[in-house]
């Protein structure tokens, strides 16, 4: 018998052993609240670094885009801009511990996964942070300030466009907290085609449909805007698609040379 056959064996037998190792209800339950507290105490080190510098945050970042859409801000609340700081820190602490959470969440997964599917879980922790932060970047570089140059510019010049400090960061927060979501399409992509819902085929048949889609989402978030910023938001989301596309393919052919 070969040495790669002897291999081959060795693997089968260790594969099998995992499976037949199975967690209780209660084990999993116990599994996720650690996971949960590890998510939780990366956000709080986030938050108290957020903190830290939330003045240079809040002038030298978050302003910029009402700055540069020549917005004036105002406070209606007492204590508001203190309420306000409270939750930027915790959004800012969110966004700080991402790397954290992802690496708790595939750490809850990994079980489910096999051994050699297992020495992946660093590479998609980086994978699934660098989608997340470029979302976060293309909200705060190209959707942002095309949507505040529309609302501050739009109606009558009879009525001065004054917004709420509350209400506009509850834009820039959604706003990019959303793009940073859907830049998450690949790693979609590839848990649903683990899963088996999702194959490369499926998405290529209906590639017209979600080019529609996506052009129709491109005019909601630029609302009154000219065609060419439209366009501009589009290609990304159109390459995000794609890209979608090749993971699940990939994904397939590994299956299907395992099996």
């Amino acid at each position: 018998m070969s040495t790669e056959e002897d291999k081959l064996i060795e693997d089968g037998e260790e594969e099998l052993k995992e499976q037949t190792v199975e967690m209780t209800f209660l084990e999993h339950l116990e599994e996720l609240r650690w996971r949960i507290v590890y998510s939780l105490a990366g956000v709080l080190i986030g938050t108290i670094i957020t903190w830290i510098f939330i003045d240079f945050l809040v002038e030298s970042v978050l302003l910029v885009p009402a700055k540069t859409a020549q917005i004036h801000l105002q406070n209606l609340r007492p204590f508001g801009q203190l309420f306000l700081y409270v939750q930027i820190a915790i959004i800012g602490g969110i966004v700080l511990s991402i790397p954290n959470i992802f690496y708790q969440i595939w750490k809850f997964i990994s079980p489910a996964l096999k051994k050699s599917e297992r020495k992946y879980i660093t590479a998609i922790v980086v994978f699934s942070t660098i989608c997340f932060l470029s979302g976060v970047a293309f909200a705060y570089y190209i959707m942002l300030p095309l949507t505040l140059k529309f609302a501050g510019k739009f109606g009558t010049t009879e009525i001065e466009n004054n917004f709420a400090i509350a209400e506009y960061f509850s834009i820039i927060i959604s706003v990019m907290l959303g793009a940073a979501v859907v830049f998450e399409l690949p790693m979609l992509s590839f848990l649903l085609s683990k899963l088996g819902i999702l194959t490369p085929q499926i998405m290529r048949k209906y590639r017209k449909h979600s080019i529609i889609t996506i052009l129709i989402f491109a005019a909601i978030l630029t609302p009154g805007t000219d065609p060419v910023a439209q366009v501009l938001l589009a290609i990304p989301l159109a390459m995000l698609y794609e890209i979608s596309i090749i993971v699940s393919k990939v994904f397939q052919k590994k299956k299907e040379e395992i099996d």
